[in-house]
Protein backbone atom coordinates (compact mmCIF):
# COMPACT_ATOMS: atom_id res chain seq x y z
CA UNK A 1 0.00 0.00 0.00
CA UNK A 2 1.52 3.34 -0.96
CA UNK A 3 1.75 6.37 1.34
CA UNK A 4 -1.18 8.17 -0.33
CA UNK A 5 -3.49 5.19 0.19
CA UNK A 6 -2.39 4.86 3.81
CA UNK A 7 -3.04 8.56 4.42
CA UNK A 8 -6.52 8.52 2.88
CA UNK A 9 -7.40 5.32 4.78
CA UNK A 10 -6.34 6.99 8.04
CA UNK A 11 -8.35 10.13 7.24
CA UNK A 12 -11.49 8.16 6.38
CA UNK A 13 -11.13 6.00 9.50
CA UNK A 14 -10.90 9.18 11.58
CA UNK A 15 -14.03 10.55 9.86
CA UNK A 16 -15.78 7.25 10.67
CA UNK A 17 -14.82 7.63 14.34
CA UNK A 18 -16.48 11.05 14.29
CA UNK A 19 -19.56 9.44 12.68
CA UNK A 20 -19.68 6.78 15.41
CA UNK A 21 -19.24 9.32 18.21
CA UNK A 22 -21.89 11.68 16.80
CA UNK A 23 -24.31 8.78 16.33
CA UNK A 24 -23.69 7.64 19.90
CA UNK A 25 -24.60 11.11 21.15
CA UNK A 26 -27.99 10.82 19.41
CA UNK A 27 -27.30 13.99 17.41
CA UNK A 28 -29.21 13.84 14.12
CA UNK A 29 -28.28 17.41 13.18
CA UNK A 30 -24.65 16.64 13.93
CA UNK A 31 -24.88 13.58 11.70
CA UNK A 32 -26.16 15.74 8.84
CA UNK A 33 -23.16 18.06 9.18
CA UNK A 34 -20.89 15.10 8.39
CA UNK A 35 -22.39 15.03 4.87
CA UNK A 36 -21.88 17.42 1.96
CA UNK A 37 -24.65 20.01 1.51
CA UNK A 38 -26.06 17.91 -1.34
CA UNK A 39 -25.23 14.61 0.36
CA UNK A 40 -27.52 11.66 -0.21
CA UNK A 41 -28.46 8.52 1.72
CA UNK A 42 -29.52 5.48 -0.29
CA UNK A 43 -31.08 3.23 2.37
CA UNK A 44 -32.34 -0.26 1.61
CA UNK A 45 -36.08 -0.37 0.92
CA UNK A 46 -36.49 3.42 0.90
CA UNK A 47 -36.32 6.33 -1.48
CA UNK A 48 -33.10 8.40 -1.51
CA UNK A 49 -32.77 11.02 1.23
CA UNK A 50 -30.98 14.21 0.17
CA UNK A 51 -29.76 17.34 1.94
CA UNK A 52 -28.98 18.15 5.54
CA UNK A 53 -32.58 18.45 6.70
CA UNK A 54 -33.60 15.06 5.30
CA UNK A 55 -30.42 13.36 6.50
CA UNK A 56 -30.84 14.77 10.02
CA UNK A 57 -34.45 13.54 10.15
CA UNK A 58 -33.46 10.10 8.84
CA UNK A 59 -30.71 9.53 11.41
CA UNK A 60 -32.78 11.02 14.26
CA UNK A 61 -35.56 8.60 13.34
CA UNK A 62 -33.15 5.66 13.38
CA UNK A 63 -31.95 6.67 16.83
CA UNK A 64 -35.53 7.05 18.09
CA UNK A 65 -36.24 3.51 16.84
CA UNK A 66 -33.67 2.22 19.33
CA UNK A 67 -30.35 2.19 17.49
CA UNK A 68 -27.87 3.41 20.09
CA UNK A 69 -24.49 2.74 18.50
CA UNK A 70 -22.98 2.37 15.03
CA UNK A 71 -19.67 0.64 14.41
CA UNK A 72 -17.96 1.11 11.03
CA UNK A 73 -14.97 -0.84 9.75
CA UNK A 74 -13.27 0.29 6.54
CA UNK A 75 -12.20 -2.58 4.30
CA UNK A 76 -10.99 -0.61 1.30
CA UNK A 77 -10.51 3.06 0.46
CA UNK A 78 -9.54 4.26 -3.01
CA UNK A 79 -8.79 7.91 -3.69
CA UNK A 80 -10.01 8.88 -7.16
CA UNK A 81 -8.58 12.42 -7.12
CA UNK A 82 -7.64 15.02 -4.52
CA UNK A 83 -11.29 15.69 -3.63
CA UNK A 84 -13.00 12.30 -4.07
CA UNK A 85 -12.57 8.87 -2.49
CA UNK A 86 -14.62 5.68 -2.37
CA UNK A 87 -14.83 3.54 0.74
CA UNK A 88 -16.17 0.02 1.17
CA UNK A 89 -16.70 -1.38 4.64
CA UNK A 90 -18.78 -3.30 7.13
CA UNK A 91 -21.13 -1.98 9.80
CA UNK A 92 -22.81 -3.16 12.98
CA UNK A 93 -25.75 -1.36 14.59
CA UNK A 94 -26.43 -1.90 18.28
CA UNK A 95 -29.37 -1.28 20.58
CA UNK A 96 -29.57 -1.30 24.37
CA UNK A 97 -27.06 -3.49 26.19
CA UNK A 98 -24.95 -3.74 23.02
CA UNK A 99 -27.56 -6.00 21.34
CA UNK A 100 -26.78 -6.40 17.61
CA UNK A 101 -29.74 -5.01 15.65
CA UNK A 102 -28.21 -5.17 12.18
CA UNK A 103 -24.97 -5.83 10.37
CA UNK A 104 -23.99 -5.47 6.76
CA UNK A 105 -21.83 -3.69 4.25
CA UNK A 106 -21.65 -0.15 2.95
CA UNK A 107 -20.12 1.97 0.24
CA UNK A 108 -19.52 5.71 0.61
CA UNK A 109 -18.39 8.31 -1.91
CA UNK A 110 -16.42 10.88 0.10
CA UNK A 111 -15.81 14.49 -0.95
CA UNK A 112 -13.12 16.71 0.54
CA UNK A 113 -14.66 20.04 1.59
CA UNK A 114 -12.60 22.65 3.39
CA UNK A 115 -10.34 20.68 5.71
CA UNK A 116 -12.63 17.68 6.10
CA UNK A 117 -13.72 14.58 4.25
CA UNK A 118 -17.53 14.47 4.14
CA UNK A 119 -19.93 11.74 3.13
CA UNK A 120 -21.43 12.54 -0.26
CA UNK A 121 -23.25 9.33 -1.25
CA UNK A 122 -23.94 6.70 1.41
CA UNK A 123 -25.44 3.31 0.55
CA UNK A 124 -25.68 0.20 2.71
CA UNK A 125 -27.45 -3.13 2.88
CA UNK A 126 -27.98 -5.70 5.57
CA UNK A 127 -26.25 -9.05 5.66
CA UNK A 128 -28.96 -10.42 7.96
CA UNK A 129 -31.75 -12.52 6.54
CA UNK A 130 -35.31 -11.25 6.34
Amino acid sequence: MDALTTTIMDEIRQANKTFEKTFGLGDGAGMARLYTSDGMLLPTGSEPVQGHEGIAAFWQGAMQMGIKEANLRSVEVEQLNEDTAIEMGNYHLYGMNHQVLDQGKYMVVWKHEGNNWKLHRDIWNSSQGA
